[in-house]
């Protein structure tokens, strides 16, 4: 049973509705001196100090003083229990062999599992977030320290050159640490969480599958026993592919056999946990495992030094001691850790948010800003590398059954047992070991291409902006390939606002309902009015397209606008003189109306008489739309028609007013809604006794 709906009530113009609707202290609100008052009661209010503000701030600054008081000790505890320590066992492996991507010693990614892990317990709004080490911020910070501390010709590794050598390839590591988590903490300073929407959900996924190319490929030559310089800069994964086809005759069989074998082992396993996650309490902790019986292995049968196979080497025990990182090479890492900054941060908030959606909690990006600032920031001292929430690790944390950040204590635990106790027991695990836990860490990130036929399906745009994101970072590098895809993005973005559509709008019969003629064939134009919206804002970049569909529906060529504006001044005339000799001979001249007919036909364009815009979609309007709104308006006037506004939001309204909009264009004339502007316009035509709405 269909339902009607009507509606009696007063005609509203902007003006009309304020003073029966708007606030009491609207006038005083607008003054300047009452902005000054409000202005100053905010800076008080926010100035003010009191016991009660500093303990609020201090919880929203350091969110463990909030949620551990509150921290459900038995519903929860065990659940962060065995998903810490689950976490924690996978982060040993994957340490190690991230360090090899950031071009260190192995023990250094144990140390960047620690700290960081520690620190984002204290400070982050995540609770299902696991930090570390990641294959993508590793990959980039190992390309900066590629190019500024390269593998000499000649290097003994028993020498105390390796040493010097290792310490600076650390040193520039932490120094790109410490620029990140200080650009992150000027960017909390400053209030920036906002920018990381400027790396769009395409972007990320689009550069994370790329970059898991790179990362596979870096890790061939190890695989295959090959000794290669890591090549760096645009084409790099094309200059190493062809540096291992070019030298796969002297690929080391040991290391080849060793490595099909931890695929085996590896990829099955990996495909089980991810199958049967639901019905595993854990995933089975097939890294460890490996790199366990691995080290066993070559520790047995001395393949280091039978089959001249590379292994880890002395593994340190303890705590590291405190560093001043290499910050006399900011200048020369200042770019690229600036990349490394962003990628990092915006795939720790993705992640974050994923996560808080779920579970039903929300995530402050400015709070993740201070977190990983801080994570990064004093991390760096314990010679670590650049840290973030990590996809695998994330994913098996919340799958595991983790409720809070507390499950990052026993992840901790793990790593303290391996650094203080366990470490030096890996001095004989196969590089190539390592190898193969970076190529199948990366399931996640290939996996991403099963989403391109829904992406193509949702938005052919957001499609293509995975596609010039993940071609960009594939063939020419991955901090110049995210800054074209982010480039590229944004260009989309300015398109599609620079050629918003401009219709024609339609009534339905007996409602107040107006849509697109060209989609809804039975809304029909208004007689005498031509009503047009514009789905978008009007500014400097599109003010060109906007004029020329303003034109295009209204006639307004400059020869249209000679020959109309002519019309109306001879029409004009005749009046003149009708109404003198009227006046001269006392009687009524009868010909007007035929004579006003003949130049309603002489002109095909006059009857419309009057134009309404609809600026419900026009989100804000800059100096040059306003200007352009004046010139509509003037250049109607030339042929006598006259020009309306509706559902301007109070932004459009006031830049439109304060332009001088108002000198060429009746106040009276800008109205709440469409409807009232379009029964208004009717009645002044019929001149009824009462401006009412009727639907």
């Amino acid at each position: 049973m269909s339902a009607s709906v009507a509606v009696y009530r007063n005609i509203y113009t902007e003006d009309r509705f304020k003073q029966a609707f708007g606030s009491e202290d609207g006038s005083t609100s607008n003054s300047s001196g009452g902005t000054g008052v409000r202005l100053r009661e905010k800076l008080v209010l926010r100035c003010s100090c009191s016991r009660r503000a500093c303990v609020h701030l201090l919880k929203e600054k350091v969110p463990v003083l909030s949620w551990l008081p509150t921290y459900r000790l038995k519903k929860w505890i065990l659940g962060d229990t065995v998903a810490g320590l689950t976490v924690g066992i996978l982060h040993i492996p994957q340490g190690m062999a991230f360090a090899l991507l950031t071009s260190v010693a192995p023990i250094f990614g144990l140390y960047t599992s620690f700290f960081p892990v520690v620190l984002y317990m204290i400070f982050g709004t995540g609770r299902h977030v696991s930090t570390g080490t990641f294959a993508v911020v590793s990959l980039m910070t190992g390309s900066v320290v590629e190019q500024l501390v390269p593998v000499p010709l000649e290097l003994n590794s028993s020498s105390s050159e390796a040493a010097d050598f290792e310490a600076q390839r650390i040193g520039v590591a932490s120094a790109v640490a410490l620029l990140s988590g200080l650009i992150m903490l000027c960017m909390f300073g400053l209030q920036l969480g906002f920018l990381s929407t400027y790396l769009s959900e395409p972007i990320v996924k689009a550069f994370t599958s790329a970059a898991a190319f790179h990362v596979t490929v870096s890790q061939l030559q190890s695989m295959l026993g090959l000794r290669l310089p890591r090549h760096t800069g645009t084409f790099s994964l094309f200059k190493t592919l062809a540096s291992v086809m070019e030298n796969l005759p002297h690929t080391n069989m040991a290391e080849l056999l060793m490595s099909l074998v931890c695929l085996a082992v590896l990829v099955p396993v990996k495909e089980i946990n991810m199958r049967y996650r639901h019905r595993l309490r854990t995933p089975i902790p097939v890294e460890i495992l490996t790199v366990i019986i691995a080290t066993v292995v070559a520790y047995a049968t001395s393949l280091n030094s039978a089959y001249d196979i590379e292994i880890v080497g002395h593994i340190p025990a303890g705590f590291p001691k405190p560093k001043m990182p290499a910050i006399h090479t900011f200048p020369d890492i200042a770019g690229d850790t600036i990349a490394i900054t962003f990628v990092g941060y915006a795939v720790s908030v993705s992640l974050a948010m994923i996560y808080a959606d779920k579970h039903g909690y929300s995530i402050h990006p400015n709070q993740e800003l201070l977190a990983h600032g801080i994570s990064n920031t004093v991390s760096s001292f314990f010679t670590c590398f650049p840290s973030s929430a990590t996809l695998a690790t994330t994913n098996i944390l919340e799958s595991a059954g983790g409720y809070t950040q507390l499950s990052g204590l026993f992840t901790t635990l793990v790593v303290l047992i391996v650094l203080l106790l366990i470490g030096p027991l890996f001095y004989f695990l196969p590089k190539a070991v390592l190898a193969c836990i970076n190529v199948t860490s990366l399931r996640q990130m290939f996996l991403q291409f099963k989403d391109l036929p829904e992406l193509w399906r949702i938005s052919r745009i957001d499609f293509l902006v995975w596609m010039v994101t993940w071609l960009s970072v594939v063939v020419l590098n991955v901090d110049l390939g995210l800054a074209i895809g982010v480039v590229f993005s944004m260009m989309t973005v300015i398109c599609r606002t620079q050629r918003a559509g401009c219709s024609v709008l339609g009534q339905a019969n007996n409602t107040e309902i107006y849509r697109p003629v060209e989609k809804h064939s039975k809304c029909y134009e208004v007689p005498g009015v031509k009503i047009l919206t514009y789905n978008g804002p009007i500014y400097y970049g599109n003010r060109s397209f906007f004029r020329e569909e303003m034109s295009r529906l209204l006639g307004l060529t400059p020869e249209n606008i000679r020959s109309r504006e002519k019309a109306r001044k001879a029409l004009e005339k005749r009046e003149r003189e009708t109404t003198v000799n009227t006046v001269e001979r006392g009687i009524a001249n009868t010909s007007f109306s035929s004579e006003h007919e003949i130049f309603k036909s002489e002109t095909s364009e006059s009857d419309i008489q009057a134009v309404l815009i609809d600026c419900s979609s026009v989100i804000f309007v800059d100096v040059a739309g306003a200007r352009l709104f004046i010139k509509i308006c003037t250049e109607c006037q030339k042929i006598g028609v006259h020009v309306y506004l509706s559902n301007c939001n109070e932004n459009v309204l006031k830049i439109l007013t304060s332009s001088g909009l108002m000198n060429y264009m009746n106040p009276q004339h800008i109205f709440v809604t469409v409807h009232d502007a379009v029964v208004f316009i009717q009645q002044q035509k019929e001149k009824p006794p009462e401006n009412t709405v009727w639907v």
